[in-house]
């Protein structure tokens, strides 16, 4: 798609005034075909997200998605595979390798009526887009009085375990749920990664999606239903002595920290946060107050990472119902290591069960 085409868009003024003339954006036509999922599917949560993907678009003509190599080669990760092939390349664009044209096309479209779902390859090249991300994207609405939304969702592979190069494995989600104006969503499961990717397509609001890369092959049940809304965290494992908080990647082991605890009589509720921004502070207050203790574990680093953020907020609500000081299971605070040492960095069940020893006392 050129410049000059997406400049031909129908616009809509803010102010509601009389539309500019223009000539529309050629949409390929799509033929009625079966929905994506019609009943429940095994797939990975790879699969799960384009599932979702070419739902939204067959759902609403005004989706569109921007990436690199996104196209043809259907992605890094290749989820968005096949969809250039059904939807043609009026709404799956191949983009420049250049993360900032890509962010300031997208506010462009959403200017225009579309729906844009951008593509970061990785979570480490999102920073060349940073500037109009926080700039832009987040302050729209609030600048216009409400006159103006944009419904920009923005993908984003992140975290480690994949033996990547430098940039290739980075937790820079605690940047975005700093600033005000956008949504925050982190992945879990294949059935989150289709029902989540569609609400936040769905939303007037600006959503960055965090993936969790090497999750992307892990298969799981896939529903059609959306099932709860994006806003709200899961109780993946029910228990009542310690409450361990956890998003991304990092679900699956606290799940298995949580099993391994019940082997030494500890039970361990895990929660999966689901939306970083904003938290579902409700589901993690009636936890911590029914457990009294609190974990909080996250690949970022430890300094200004989301725990803090978490535990601070859940000491305000809670203190006379904890009874010990909560704990951060974390990244280190350094630039993610080498590959050779990423196992060394990322919070693994050993580190896990160590938070929940300390949090019960039965170790410093």
């Amino acid at each position: 798609m050129s410049i000059e085409t997406i400049r031909s868009a129908p616009a809509t003024r803010a102010n509601g005034s009389t539309p500019v003339p223009a000539t529309p954006v050629p949409v390929t036509p799509v033929s009625p075909i079966e929905a994506a999922l019609t009943d429940t599917k095994t797939l990975t949560l790879a699969k799960a997200i384009n599932a979702g993907l070419r739902q939204s678009m067959l759902d609403d003509p005004k989706v569109v998605l921007l990436g690199e190599d996104i196209g043809a080669l259907g992605g890094v990760f290749r989820v968005t595979i096949d969809l250039l092939a059904e939807f043609g390349p009026n709404r799956v664009v191949d983009t420049p390798l250049a993360e900032s044209a890509i962010i300031g096309t997208a506010v462009g479209l959403a200017y225009r009526g579309y729906r844009p779902v951008c593509e970061i390859q990785f979570d480490g090249f999102i920073f060349p887009g940073f500037d109009q991300i926080v700039s832009q994207v987040a302050r729209f609405h609030y600048r216009t009085q409400g006159a103006l939304r944009m419904p920009i969702t923005i993908r984003v592979p992140f975290g480690g375990g994949i033996g990547a190069a430098e940039h290739h494995s980075e937790s820079p989600e605690a940047y975005f749920t700093h600033t005000s104006g956008l949504r925050v969503i982190a992945v879990s499961n294949p059935q989150d990664a289709y029902s989540l990717i569609r609400q936040a397509i769905a939303s007037d609001d600006p959503v960055l999606f965090f993936e969790p890369k090497r999750r992307y092959h892990v298969a799981g049940p896939v529903t059609p239903q959306l099932g709860e809304p994006f806003e709200s965290a899961r109780v993946v494992a029910a228990g009542t002595d310690v409450t361990l908080i956890a998003y991304g990647a990092l679900v699956t082991t606290a799940t298995d920290a949580a099993l391994a605890a019940a082997d030494e009589g500890i039970s361990v509720e895990v929660i999966d946060l689901r939306s970083l921004s904003p938290i579902d502070y409700a589901a993690v207050e009636a936890s911590v107050r029914k457990t009294g203790r609190l974990v909080v574990t996250h690949e970022a680093a430890r300094s200004g990472g989301l725990g803090g953020e978490i535990i601070a907020e859940v000491t305000e609500r809670c203190f006379d119902y904890l009874e010990a000081a909560p704990v951060r299971v974390t990244g280190f605070d350094i630039p993610y290591p080498a590959a050779k040492l990423e196992s060394h960095h990322l919070p693994d069940l050993d580190r896990m069960l160590d938070g929940v020893d300390r949090v019960l006392g039965r170790r410093r």
